[in-house]
């Protein structure tokens, strides 16, 4: 988690690089990769230090972002079976909340995240271009809500974990949040089809 002054550039980076993904994610992947590779990585390592030490935290996030950022671009393949696990798990949870109440079983998570996976490889185009058009159009709203002052996004921002504000529980106020992701995704599904994730000749 990054120190309070950090929260407008992280959150710009977040509206840059959610943008690059949301619109471009298939003909960039590897790019892309490298950016969530780097927020994963300096998130998990700025979250070992401790919270009054804000040069060991920037040290520790820099380095841990580019470890992730290796980490994924070097791991393609394991790069698009991850996409495809968090997709299958993002299906147990959002569908789970219209079936029951509170966490979906383990269980369900893990098969939906193993059939994620696997469906990943068969078809790493189309879902490549779904995840990156929907993950993006996420990171953009986050990182703009955090520029607009929104203080939940905010701390979502500093903390380098978009997901810690979920598409579909927004907050009080806030209920064309949703409806504005799902826009934002298919119009990013949309051009990357279109455009940007055709097949070279």
């Amino acid at each position: 988690m990054l120190p309070h002054s950090y929260e407008l550039p992280a959150a710009t980076l977040l509206v840059l690089g959610g943008a690059l993904a949301c619109f471009a994610g298939h003909r960039l992947f590897k790019v892309v990769l490298a950016v969530y590779g780097f927020i994963l990585g300096a998130m998990l390592a700025s979250s070992v230090m401790g919270s009054s030490n804000t040069t060991g935290m920037i040290v520790a996030a820099i380095v841990g972002g580019l470890a992730g950022s290796l980490l994924l671009v070097f791991a393609y393949f394991i790069g698009i079976a991850l996409v495809g696990a968090g997709l299958g798990a993002l299906v147990a949870h959002l569908g789970w909340g219209y079936v029951g109440s509170g966490e979906p079983p383990p269980a369900l998570v893990i098969v939906l995240s193993i059939v994620g996976s696997l469906g990943a490889m068969v078809l790493q185009r189309y879902v490549i271009i779904v995840a990156t058009a929907f993950g993006g159009a996420w990171t953009v709203i986050v990182g703009a809500l955090a520029i607009a002052g929104d203080r939940g996004a905010a701390r979502a921002a500093a903390a380098g974990n978009v997901w810690i504000l979920y598409p579909m529980t927004p907050a009080q106020g806030q209920r064309w949040v949703p409806v504005a992701w799902i826009a934002l995704g298919l119009i990013g599904t949309g051009v990357q089809l279109g455009l940007t994730g055709r097949k070279r000749a």
